[in-house]
């Protein structure tokens, strides 16, 4: 017979009254872990009111910027800044020869070398914005990941410097309107509301090229030929007033000529400084035009580009 001792019913019954070992506590994520010490991810998107109060505490840096960029853009070239007006007049130059000597487009057109130096500045102060703006993320990667400020300040603030540029040039500008007899008058204060959305216009425009740049660098190859095309239908070298009044076109070619935003702000440009640029060759509500698209593509361009922000240099 077996020696081992079989258990008393007392036994039995203390081992079935023994209390369950207690569940081990429930193990925080590291996100509640951090949320409940008041930790917050880095580069996280503010709310739209937070970006907008830290882009305007960083105003004097993104003029200081803009500023800085355009101080360096001719300092290696022999003569500096005088490039800065002298590339738009040569660029104008090449038109009147290729447009208006050789292809006519200047018969008909009053005052065509004032009307052909505007639309050229006006129009390389849009392009230069939305170019420079493409490459505002993706081309100052090392400043985006080195320090923390809102990143909507590298568009605006390569728009700003368009918009000093500009106004460098306009000084020359000036020089030729008088030098083709053209008055100086009250219509030149219209100048300030027109620059005023037009910076509004592409500096919107810039922020959409930006976050597209950003996720895809390659865009820069391609808007060279997108805004060459653009250039060519915006009235640079032509008069869209009279192209409208002659040739029979389809009235959907009328309305894209007409409320083309580059156009609208070169004919409000040339209204402003031009005594024989009529109102009558103005589209109609283009103030209107002027303000909504200044509005559409600053506010839905500035919307769009916050949306990303957490992404920009990353990656």
């Amino acid at each position: 017979m077996s020696s081992r001792a079989l258990p008393t019913p007392q036994t039995a019954t203390a081992h079935a009254q023994a209390p369950a070992p207690a569940p081990a506590p429930p193990t925080e994520s590291p996100a509640q872990l951090a949320a409940r010490h008041g930790l917050t991810v880095s580069g996280a998107r503010p709310s739209l009111p937070e970006y907008i109060g830290q882009l305007w505490a960083r105003r004097h840096f993104i003029t200081a910027f803009a500023t800085a960029k355009l101080t360096a853009q001719y300092s290696q070239a022999k003569l500096g800044q005088v490039w800065q007006v002298a590339n738009p007049l040569l660029n104008a130059a090449v038109y009147y020869f290729i447009f208006g000597v050789l292809m006519g487009t200047s018969r008909g057109v009053p005052d065509y070398i004032p009307f052909l130096v505007t639309g050229v500045f006006v129009w390389t102060f849009t392009q230069s914005s939305i170019m420079a703006g493409t490459r505002a993320i993706s081309g100052s990667l090392g400043l985006v990941r080195a320090l923390h400020f809102p990143r909507a300040a590298l568009p605006v603030s390569y728009a700003l410097q368009q918009l000093q540029q500009l106004l460098f040039s306009m000084a020359a500008l000036v020089v030729i309107l008088l030098a083709f007899g053209v008055p100086v008058s009250a219509s030149w204060l219209l100048i300030v509301p027109t620059l005023t959305l037009q910076f509004m216009f592409n500096a919107g425009v810039a922020m959409i090229m930006a976050r597209v740049g950003a996720k895809t660098p390659d865009i820069s190859q391609l808007m060279p030929f997108v805004l060459r095309t653009w250039m060519y239908v915006s009235g640079v070298m032509w008069s869209i007033d009279k192209v409208l009044s002659h040739q029979d076109l389809p009235h959907w070619v009328h309305l894209l000529l007409q409320c083309n935003p580059a156009a609208v702000y070169i004919d409000l440009m040339r209204f402003a400084l031009i005594d024989s640029f009529h109102a009558s060759q103005l589209p109609h509500h283009v103030w209107a035009l002027a303000l909504g698209w200044a509005l559409l593509a600053g506010v839905g361009g500035f919307i769009y580009f916050w949306k990303a922000e957490e992404t920009y240099g990353r990656g």
